[in-house]
């Protein structure tokens, strides 16, 4: 018997008395057994290959209105911290494994089903997951719908994750940003903790940060780096923006279609010119909009801690942490202006971009390993040079 009363191993009885299911837009149904909350999801169904992070993936808000599935068959093991949450809350609409383990670890204060349910966020498991990616893989990213509460029959799902709208043409960053600005961590005490470091240097710069859905690890990385940081909400206007004289300014990662983040766009064009910029993910995408492109949606999209990216600049390769469902049209992009300096070796997507005339530059992927490899942490460092040669 765990700590949190479940039994471990594998509990017939919980998945005899917690039937449930995933239906899938294109008629597919997979059984499974609640192990989150009690409610009923709708989702957008993406696999993630990451083998551990579960906890920092969950509290990403850049899986806002996405049902994550995780392809390494074990999960739980590790537990659930207050120090390793990538922001205030769990934000996944939803949560897919294969094996549920109770928690041995000695930094776990709760385990991985006690905090889905006091997130509300529904989870399945006993998934045949290896399954469901190859499906997702061959078919694409599947509109979907978790069932768990017995009020919804599975043709009733399927039926429902059809009729849902997804992610296309949605702003979900206005939904996950903060309600104000803030400045991040002025002492230091959420920065230099759990053995990063015994203290920050002091901020010799200071960097205005939208959040579209920006991660705590970012926000360490550019204070580990001498930034003072001011979060400013989705919608702050370019001049708003410039009020506050930054040295820089850097656009986050964030959920759903850069496409429809149109006022980002806006200001993120506004901005060029006028100030560096640094941007990640969702804010590579406005950037790449801003400069004259368009964004597509990728067939099944990068999610993981495993991707490999070149840098066309040295021919040096990284391993990546990622989390996006649309890429740059390389087809949009004014060669006259703007550069492509990464790409994705699995597919040959856009990975990074930079402004020939001006000082800025984004990439596709995470540069603060929250979860994943550190091998891109040195982006935080080019944002600095940047800014003082600027």
């Amino acid at each position: 018997m765990s700590t949190d009363g479940s039994v471990t191993g594998w509990n017939w009885q919980e998945q005899r008395e917690k039937p449930a299911f995933l239906a899938l837009a294109d008629g597919t149904v997979l059984r499974a057994y609640s192990v989150g909350a009690p409610v009923d999801a709708l989702g957008e169904v993406v696999f993630n290959t990451g083998m551990t992070g579960y906890q920092e993936i969950l509290s990403d808000p850049s899986y806002s209105g996405q049902f994550v599935t995780m392809t390494y068959p074990e999960i739980g093991n590790t537990g659930i911290n207050g120090e390793d949450m990538e922001s205030r809350r769990f934000f996944a609409n939803g949560f897919i494994m294969h094996a549920l383990n109770t928690p041995s670890n000695w930094r776990a204060a709760e385990s991985l089903t006690q905090c889905l349910v006091r997130h509300g966020i529904p989870a399945l498991a006993g998934v045949d997951t290896r399954a469901l990616t190859t499906h997702l893989r061959e078919n694409g990213t599947q509109r979907g719908f978790i069932g768990v509460s017995g009020a919804v029959t599975p043709e009733e799902g399927v039926a429902r994750a059809r009729e849902w709208g997804g992610l296309d043409g949605q702003d979900y960053a206005a939904r996950v940003t903060c309600g104000k600005p803030y400045v991040w961590d002025e002492d230091g005490s959420l920065t230099c903790t759990w053995g990063i470091a015994e203290s920050c240097p002091p901020p010799s710069m200071h960097v205005v940060a939208f959040d579209f859905g920006i991660k705590w690890n970012i926000l360490r990385g550019m204070k580990r780096h001498g930034m003072a940081v001011t979060v400013v909400p989705a919608k702050t206007t370019a001049a708003e923006v410039l009020a506050y004289k930054p040295d820089g300014v850097f656009l986050s990662n964030g959920p759903a279609d850069p496409a429809a983040v149109t006022y980002a766009i806006e200001t993120a064009r506004e901005l060029i010119g006028k100030v560096p910029i640094m941007g990640i993910c969702l804010g590579h995408q406005l950037l790449g909009h801003a400069m004259g492109g368009r964004t597509y949606r990728l067939k099944f999209g990068h999610h993981g801690c495993n991707h490999p990216v070149m840098d066309l600049q040295t021919g040096e390769v990284e391993i990546t942490s990622q989390n996006h469902n649309f890429a740059i049209d390389p087809e949009t992009l004014d060669a006259r202006t703007v550069e492509v300096t990464h790409i994705n070796l699995n597919d040959q997507t856009i990975e990074g971009v930079r402004h020939r005339q001006e000082p800025v530059f984004a990439v596709q992927y995470h540069p603060e390993a929250g979860p994943g490899p550190h091998d891109p942490y040195y982006l935080f460092g080019r944002f600095r040079d940047l800014i003082q040669s600027a």
